[in-house]
């Protein structure tokens, strides 16, 4: 399919405008947080004397080096959990395809509507029924249990595509369902699982409603649940709450920007197969 170059050109402009409507707030984060601790800076001008010392300030305040360390355990808790479950589930669905497997699937895909919103109630009463208020397993076991429903649909789109022959093969060589599975279909998911995996690791960084709810302690949170005890305890101060909330998204642009190649291969991915 050819375009002309008046389609190239609308479609450069528009691509322009939503770059620009990206990067806009962003850009107004860090020119505000330059500005003068107390002030009330209005638009986007560029302080006359900017004050880096504000990242410093905010670093400090927030204590964010207890903030890393605990959205590092959280990632840790519920990353690698959920890529095993998931894989285990995607491979039964997929390519076992044991009996029952279309109502168990049903299930998983019904998951995918339960938003956090709707059951973030009774999950506090059944997190307070076990003891588990105020610590990281109050983040991580439902993260865990919220992530399976996508983790299994995407494992089993991959599982699902695998050819027959391939098992047929490898049980004649005498490999059994175990072996199988973890010498033969793990190593050629791989493409699928890292993708799986960065996907995880951002939707676990920026959990921000169940570390609201469910942990007290701002220290014990994930570093973008934290940003709610640091706007309260510096919400007045606009510069080293912009700040603070420029420092507690470096680490999920670090990732973006190392994995981007990765990242938007794991979206065309999931559109293609659905």
């Amino acid at each position: 399919m050819t375009t002309t170059l008046r389609e190239n050109l609308t479609g450069r402009i528009l691509l322009v405008l939503l770059m620009a409507i990206t990067i806009m707030p962003f850009g107004s984060l860090f020119v505000t947080a330059l500005h003068p601790s107390g002030t009330y800076p209005s638009g986007l001008s560029w302080p006359a004397d900017p004050q880096w010392g504000n990242f410093l300030d905010a670093f400090q305040a927030a204590d964010m080096g207890a903030l890393l360390h605990s959205s590092v355990l959280i990632v840790v808790g519920v990353v690698p959990a959920s890529l095993l479950f998931g894989t285990m589930a995607g491979f039964a669905f997929g390519h076992l395809r044991m009996p029952g497997h279309r109502a168990g699937f049903l299930i998983f895909v019904l998951g995918l509507t339960l938003p956090f919103e709707g059951i973030i109630t009774p999950l506090y009463y059944q997190i307070r029924d076990m003891g588990l208020l105020n610590t990281r397993w109050a983040i991580i076991l439902p993260l865990i249990g919220l992530f399976m429903p996508f983790s299994v649909l995407w494992m089993r789109a991959h599982f699902v595509t695998m050819p027959a022959d391939l098992s047929e093969a490898a049980r004649v060589d005498g490999a059994g369902t175990w072996q199988l599975f973890r010498r033969v279909h793990v190593p050629l998911a791989m493409p699928a699982l890292s993708s799986l995996a960065i996907l995880l690791f951002l939707w676990t960084w920026n959990q921000f409603l169940l570390a609201i709810v469910l942990v007290d302690d701002p220290a014990k949170r994930t570093m973008a649940g934290a940003l709610g005890a640091f706007q309260g305890q510096w919400g007045t101060d606009i510069p080293l709450l912009c700040a603070g909330a420029l420092l507690i998204l470096v680490p999920t642009l670090t990732v973006f920007l190392v994995f981007q190649r990765r990242f938007v291969a794991a979206l065309l991915q999931g559109s293609i197969k659905g």
